[in-house]
C-alpha cells in the first residue's frame, strides 16, 4: 500500500490489498494512472529540494543538503613590481574566509504511535517517496509510517503525516480503528532521543479519492498538527480499492 497525494481527480491516499484482493502485495490498478499527477502534487505540498541547492536525485533527499563555499581569490600580483600607493577615498572590501552553513537541527523523529481506547500501538518508522512519486508505506500491517519529508511530531510548525494499511487478505490491521475515534481520544508518539510528544483528536473525516487535495494533508507550515491516514469507506471491486480515505486531525494536548 501506498499514500499518494493529487489535487484532484481519483487519485488514492493509500491502496489496500482489501478483503478482496489475492495478494497484499498486488498494487491498485489507479496508482499507475496517476504517477505523472501526484510527482506533481508532491511539488506543490513543498517536497522539493532547497533552492539553494543543486538538483538532487529523489533517492538522495534524504541526506540533508549540504552548502559548501570557497574564499574569494585575489588576483596574482607581480612582486617584482612597485606597488602603488593606496588612493584617498578608495574603499575596500574585507575578504573573509567562507564557512560551511550550519546544519538546520532535525526534530526527533517518531519511533511508536499509541492511541488511547484502541489496541493502535505500533512502531513507526521513516518512508520516503518511491520512483513513481508516491509516499512509501510500510509493507507490514503491524508498522506505521512517518513521511520524513515533512514535519516530525512535536514539530513547531505544519503537519506530521502517518499513514499504515486498513487491513490485510484475511484480517483488519490496527488503523482500522482509526474511523471510530471521537473528539478528545489521546494520541501519543514516542519519539528518538526525546520525551513523548501528546495529541489530541479533533476530528475523523472521510475524504473521497476523486477529491482528494494532498497540498492541505502535506503541509509544512502553520498550526502544528498530527494526520492519522488510512482507506476507507466502500470497497470498489472495478477500482480494487476502498472509495475514500480516513483523515484523522490530532492537535497538541
Amino acid at each position: 500500500m501506498k499514500i499518494t497525494t493529487a489535487p484532484a481527480g481519483r487519485n488514492p491516499v493509500c491502496s489496500s490489498a482489501g478483503p478482496r484482493t489475492s495478494s497484499r502485495s498486488s498494487a491498485s490498478s489507479s496508482a499507475a494512472r496517476f504517477a505523472a499527477a501526484l510527482a506533481t502534487a508532491l511539488l506543490v505540498a513543498g517536497c522539493t529540494a532547497p533552492q539553494n541547492t543543486a538538483p538532487q536525485n529523489t533517492a538522495s533527499q534524504d541526506s540533508a543538503p549540504q552548502v559548501t563555499s570557497s574564499p574569494e581569490v585575489a588576483a596574482p600580483q607581480d612582486t617584482a613590481a612597485p606597488q602603488r600607493p593606496a588612493q584617498a577615498g578608495a574603499s575596500s572590501i574585507p575578504v573573509r574566509p567562507a564557512t560551511p552553513l550550519a546544519p538546520t537541527p532535525r526534530d526527533p523523529a517518531p519511533r511508536n504511535l499509541t492511541v488511547e481506547g484502541t489496541t493502535i500501538n505500533m512502531p513507526v518508522v521513516e518512508v520516503g517517496v518511491s520512483p513513481d512519486g508516491q509516499m512509501e508505506i510500510p509493507e507490514p500491517f503491524e508498522e506505521a509510517g512517518w513521511y520524513r519529508f515533512g514535519p516530525a511530531p512535536g514539530a513547531a510548525a505544519g503537519t506530521a503525516v502517518i499513514a499504515a494499511h486498513v487491513d490485510t487478505t484475511s484480517d483488519s490491521a490496527p488503523f482500522s480503528q482509526l474511523k471510530s475515534l471521537t473528539p478528545g481520544t489521546l494520541v501519543t508518539v514516542q519519539r528518538e532521543g526525546a520525551g513523548p510528544a501528546t495529541f489530541r483528536v479533533t476530528g475523523v473525516e472521510l475524504m473521497a479519492k476523486d477529491a482528494f487535495d494532498g497540498a492541505s494533508l502535506f503541509r509544512r507550515d502553520g498550526p502544528p498538527q498530527l494526520k492519522l491516514v488510512t482507506c476507507g469507506g466502500r470497497w470498489l471491486d472495478e477500482q480494487q480499492d476502498y472509495g475514500d480515505n480516513v483523515i484523522v486531525t490530532a492537535v497538541p494536548a
